[in-house]
């Protein structure tokens, strides 16, 4: 029986699954390779490029570029509107021994399947898969929001963490079937540069709907954004430059389409990983049984997977042939040191305003501006920059220099630090993290080619939340012990394990007079030693970003031998 309702010839017998798989090996790799037929499938108003690619232009390119802002925006915005209405929804469920859940959820479920959303958008249409995993956000942003209980909330927030393992690589990979490789810079940049607004503003907004109305409205704000971004996105036409499998065909052979079996052995080594560094020196002692057997599980389990990739070379969930170019995991690499350092700067930026200025959480996140606008224009700038010049590895190297020295001089805060300094600091340090935050795709992306370009996206997401969660518990770590060292040195009146359990704006309800000025020095203190960790990663990202390679990604037009 033939998809299409009417019945095959008795003659024609439907193809095995060996000759479909010979004819998907045929299928073409590369955007001059296509069929007139794949050409077809552009929009009215796409325009075929010199090597036969057909692109995405004027009001097409403009509302899809829109769909995906808003739609990474919101992402981001939901890892950071939760922070300020966690005091509510404990109060509401009586339930403050949850709070840890609450964010470990949705990290854990988003980055056990990071890996496998590479393979989605390798063998299934990109804006469907897209829209896919942006109904499964909304759907855990609604059961977030009608949660009557605390276990529901977790629940809801592992189902909107599985929806976000598919965005932001989506994102990136129909950009790049939008657009030729010289307009990707700027347009990446425009992306990550707007949904980064989402992490800063995200306390602010929460803050305002806690107080003003309820803590709901922290998850239902999704809901109709998301459903005018699904809506414009259904009318719209995203190319493919590589031809695709058909559907059927990739559902008969599922298994070894989507490599499960890896992503069975990978799933439980990334959960146990995540789990020993969520647990370790908060619920569970670091030499604890219970935090070792999680790390020895993770590398029995890691190394029974690479035995496995290693089998299954290219067709593996993350192929390690890929994985091997150096620019491939030099790009890994820097983007992951990149994200921690923002992800790590972002957290502990507030905490120094709240604690150590005694400011507001929603005045800090004002606070916050100088650093986020200037990497808003900085990654537009850059993008454009590196689309005329061709070449992403000095704007890269000129990024990291700055994130060194921009996370070094934030390191100098102490409570009498004008406003000068912070501002002029954290303009700074945007503009690096800025300037370089697109290139690792870039490189990528001209490397690779198109067919791999969504497994290599998933695999930078995952070093971008494997990085993040790594430098968030060591982070976690260096402070908490900074203070119960310094406490004792700076205010020996003050127990310092008090000072920590009450927060960053709890202590100076307790403490005041010149116990309060030395506590506040401590505080400041530790927060720097927390800098030092994120300048560190910007000396990495500018040692590994010289492995990402000198290419030039703008278009090679041939002359003719005549």
């Amino acid at each position: 029986m033939a998809l299409s309702g009417t019945t095959t010839p008795p003659t024609q017998e439907d193809p095995s699954e060996k000759e479909v798989e010979t004819r998907e090996q045929q299928l073409p790799t590369s955007p001059s390779e296509k069929s007139k037929d794949d050409l077809k499938e552009a929009p009215a108003d796409g325009i075929p490029d010199e090597e036969g690619g057909t692109w995405v232009t004027g009001l097409s390119l403009f509302t899809i570029l829109g769909a995906i802002c808003l739609v990474c925006f919101l992402m981001l915005l939901d890892t950071s509107i939760i922070v300020t209405a966690v005091p509510q929804i404990t109060t509401k469920f009586h339930s403050l021994q949850d709070v840890g859940w609450y964010g470990s959820a949705y990290q854990l479920s988003s980055a056990t399947l990071l890996p496998l959303t590479g393979k989605l958008y390798m063998n299934f249409d990109s804006k469907w898969t897209f829209l896919c995993f942006f109904g499964i956000f909304e759907l855990g942003s609604l059961l977030c929001g009608v949660a009557t209980s605390s276990n529901m909330l977790i629940v809801g927030r592992a189902v909107a963490g599985i929806g976000t393992s598919g965005i932001q690589n989506g994102a990136f990979t129909i950009i790049a079937e939008c657009v030729p490789m010289t307009k990707r810079p700027a347009l990446i940049g425009m992306v990550m540069g707007v949904s980064q607004l989402g992490l800063v503003v995200g306390p602010l907004i929460g803050g305002a709907l806690t107080q003003y109305t309820t803590w709901r409205w922290c998850f239902y704000i999704n809901l109709p954004i998301g459903g005018l971004v699904a809506v414009t996105l259904c009318f719209v036409t995203i190319p493919r430059q590589t031809a695709k499998p058909k559907a059927l065909s990739v559902f008969r052979a599922l298994h070894r389409k989507l490599d499960l079996i890896g992503f069975a052995i990978f799933a439980p080594a990334a959960i146990q990983l995540l789990l020993a560094l969520e647990y370790g020196g908060n619920q569970y002692a670091w030499n604890s049984s219970t935090v070792i057997g999680l790390f020895c599980g993770a590398v029995a389990t890691a190394l029974l997977w690479i035995v496995w990739d290693y089998h299954k070379g290219d067709n593996a969930l993350i192929p390690l042939p890929m994985l091997r170019k150096r620019i491939v995991w030099s790009s890994c690499l820097v983007y992951g040191f990149l994200m921690s350092q923002m992800f790590t700067t972002s957290y502990y930026l507030p905490i120094y305003f709240q604690g150590v200025k005694g400011v507001t959480p929603t005045l800090s996140g004002v606070y916050l501006l100088p650093m986020i606008l200037a990497q808003l224009f900085s990654a537009i700038g850059s993008g454009i920059l590196v689309g005329k010049l061709g070449y992403y590895l000095p704007v890269s190297l000129f990024g990291a220099m700055l994130i060194a020295i921009g996370n070094g001089l934030v390191s100098t805060f102490d409570p009498g630090s004008s406003e000068g300094k912070w501002i002029g600091y954290q303009i700074l340090l945007g503009a690096g993290s800025g300037s370089a935050l697109q290139m690792p795709m870039i490189a990528v992306q001209n490397t690779l080619q198109p067919v791999q370009i969504p497994v290599a996206m998933a695999l930078l997401m995952f070093s971008q939340t494997f990085g993040g969660a790594l430098f968030l518990s060591f982070s976690d770590t260096i402070f908490t012990n900074s203070l119960k060292a310094l406490i004792p040195t700076y205010a020996p009146s003050v127990d310092a394990t008090t000072v920590i359990n009450a927060g960053a704006n709890g202590f100076r309800r307790l403490i005041s007079g010149s116990d309060l000025v030395n506590v506040l020095v401590a505080y400041a203190k530790s927060v720097n030693r927390v800098f030092y960790l994120t300048a560190s990663a910007g000396v990495c990202c500018f040692i590994f970003t010289w492995g990402m390679g000198w290419k030039d990604i703008r278009e090679k037009k041939e002359v003719s031998k005549a």
